[in-house]
């Protein structure tokens, strides 16, 4: 792994926009330079310190995933290498943890999809026995694995702010009818394939989020990051169990340790208000996250 890269600086290609962990330059009209950094925002608050290895790690799974699953439905790689787009002095910046990508109008709906109860989904059942409209059994617990996968899609929010739950009927809405349900169809066909892959490595993704955008031919497209920690809420087989017979969350390879920590630390006597600034990590919760995040992807190129 390269030393920790918390902001990109790639003073060769006109900045399009910075988000929570990626940094989005523009090459020509037509193609994206997507740097992964190794920022981690947690509450949706982005923390001081890095976490090191984590952009390679991302970009090594994304890369993966959209080779495995290209069959299913395009993607926005150009296949070009991304080094190609930058100056000499900026490769180590770029180097392992960008992707060069193809300009997309994109979809404006976060595609979610959800093998299991968690999160935003089981707040949502608890009210309403529903998740974005859709009718759920009843006597379902939290982390309890549903009958089918169910699209329960967003949208997006403003950086900062937390995407809002809708309804299919939403999706069309927005998108159209036709839209909706290739977005729809190609987002529970790619949790399918995912999923059942994943489990063969000892993982459960329990829900995961896609978007989605036309090429200039109005093909829907996979875009951005796909199946990651960062995008999926993975769970080792071994600990589901136990977990779910507690009612408690399950062990996850992901943030759970900041947001832990997050949730304890003390300011002044007081819980953080969970607004910027966010508070120091300690070494030994970086270095714990970072081992979450290698080992979600050495189980899946295994």
């Amino acid at each position: 792994m390269s030393a920790a890269l918390h902001t990109s600086h790639v003073a060769s290609l006109p900045l399009l926009a910075r988000g929570k962990v990626r940094d989005n330059y523009a090459v020509g009209a037509d193609r994206i330079l997507m740097v992964a950094s190794d920022r981690l925002s947690a509450f949706d608050v982005i923390m001081g310190e890095p976490i090191p290895g984590k952009g390679e790690i991302l970009t090594r799974m994304a890369l993966f995933w959209f080779a495995r699953l290209g069959h299913i439905c395009p993607n926005h790689l150009t296949g070009e290498a991304p080094e190609s787009a930058v100056r000499p002095d900026e490769v180590a910046q770029v180097k392992g943890r960008s992707m060069l990508v193809k300009r997309l109008r994109p979809i404006p709906v976060e595609a979610v999809v959800r093998g299991y109860l968690a999160g935003s989904g089981w707040k949502e059942y608890q009210a309403s026995q529903s998740v974005c409209g859709v009718r759920l059994p009843p006597g379902l617990k939290n982390a309890s694995r549903l009958p089918e996968p169910i699209f329960t899609p967003a949208a997006k929010a403003e950086m900062g702010e937390h995407d809002e739950n809708i309804s299919f009927e939403e999706v069309v809405k927005i998108t159209g009818a036709g839209v909706a349900a290739k977005v729809r169809d190609l987002s529970i066909a790619i949790y399918r394939e995912a999923a059942a892959f994943a489990s063969s490595k000892g993982m459960i993704i329990a829900d995961t989020k896609f978007e989605f955008g036309f090429d200039d031919e109005d093909n829907v497209v996979l875009m951005d990051e796909v199946l990651t920690p960062d995008s999926s809420r993975y769970w080792p087989v071994e600990g589901y169990e136990a977990a779910f017979a507690s009612g408690e969350n399950p062990p996850s390879f992901d943030k759970q340790f900041v947001r832990d920590w997050l949730e304890a630390v003390r300011i002044d006597g007081k819980p953080w208000n969970k607004q910027p600034p966010a508070p120091e990590l300690p070494a030994e919760v970086i270095d714990q996250t970072a081992a979450k995040y290698r080992e979600a992807l050495e189980r899946l190129t295994a």
